[in-house]
């Protein structure tokens, strides 16, 4: 039954994320929001949204290993798993000018969240200097965009936007919204039930389940997204999707989470897994501000990468 409900879980969050992400684009477009706003703010959240709702959930039951391993094992997902996978579709080739500073605030969060998992956990102070972050970074983006509207990454962000196929009337996003975030619940519900027994059958603790299989099923809408733009040579967007999540991820998620209740961080997790997170954040990023090329190789090797970790994770080695 464990499964049935893991599957479950994996099967609404990845269904309540596509019909979320559709709804909130043909809203946001229908109140005239522009195709700039909607790349950076409401694709950017809406594709983070089952990582939300899954940390937001694992945390209020008191589940935090599973909260924050769910974002920093969909971090790490996102880069050798979806890139990957991406590459090895199509080789990826992005202009390095769109990226160069969603890259720098990745992996500035990325090393701001694991000195601050060093304290042993991410508290309310934490999270509103996360939330802080994140609106500072939304606000000053936009504003610095929309005074050059033809620069590199406004391209980009509009490009994000024009990718998503939402619905032509406003009665239908709104249902499509309503769909969204019913499925997101219910599914995060059924994902973190399923993955905890599981976690007890097997012997294994919910940071390395939190870190591999519930990171992985909240990581599909970025994983859906990313091989369709792979498949239809819009490179610039498939890399666009999977830094701005990790930045989302970081921030408004461990952000909010933490707000709401705050989040233990084991000390294994503290001391090996948020080091792994920063670790490839900082091997992808020359990738791409400097090469501006991540080839069928590369991906191979991102995905042999992440498969050793999964062996690390699960081979009793106590990395969760």
């Amino acid at each position: 039954m464990s499964y049935l409900y893991a599957l479950g879980g994996f099967v609404l969050l990845f269904g309540g994320g596509e019909f979320l992400v559709k709804g909130a684009v043909a809203v946001s477009k229908r109140f005239g929001l522009s195709p700039l706003l909607i790349g950076m703010t409401v694709v950017a959240w809406c594709t983070s949204a089952p990582e939300l709702v899954v940390s937001l959930s694992a945390a209020w039951r008191g589940s935090s290993d599973i909260a924050i391993g769910n974002v920093l094992g969909s971090n790490i997902f996102n880069i050798l798993g979806v890139l990957g996978i991406s590459a090895l579709i199509a080789p990826i080739t992005v202009h390095p000018s769109r990226l160069r500073r969603d890259t720098a605030v990745m992996l500035a969060a990325s090393i701001g969240v694991a000195l601050a998992a060093q304290t042993g956990i991410l508290g309310r102070p934490t999270g509103f200097v996360l939330t802080l972050a994140v609106v500072m970074y939304v606000v000053l983006s936009y504003r610095a965009e929309l005074r050059v509207p033809d620069s590199p990454s406004a391209e980009l962000h509009e490009e994000e936007a024009a990718e998503i196929e939402a619905p032509a009337s406003l009665l239908a996003g709104i249902g499509f919204l309503a769909v969204g975030l019913a499925a997101l619940v219910l599914g995060s519900r059924l994902l973190i039930t399923g993955a905890t027994a599981i976690a007890r059958d097997f012997g294994v603790s919910e940071a390395a389940i939190g870190l591999s299989l519930v990171a992985v099923g909240t990581s599909l809408p970025e994983l859906a997204t990313s091989v369709v733009a792979a498949i239809r040579k819009h490179n610039d967007v498939a890399v666009g999707n999977v830094v701005g999540s990790n930045i989302f991820n970081l921030l408004a998620i461990l952000g909010v989470t933490a707000l709401v209740r705050p989040i233990g961080v084991a000390e294994q997790m503290a001391h090996v897994d948020v080091w792994v997170m920063l670790g490839v954040a900082i091997g992808l990023a020359p990738l791409l501000v400097w090469r501006g090329r991540i080839g069928r190789t590369g991906g191979f090797a991102f995905l042999l990468v992440y498969a050793a970790y999964m062996v690390l994770l699960f081979g009793g080695t106590p990395l969760g």
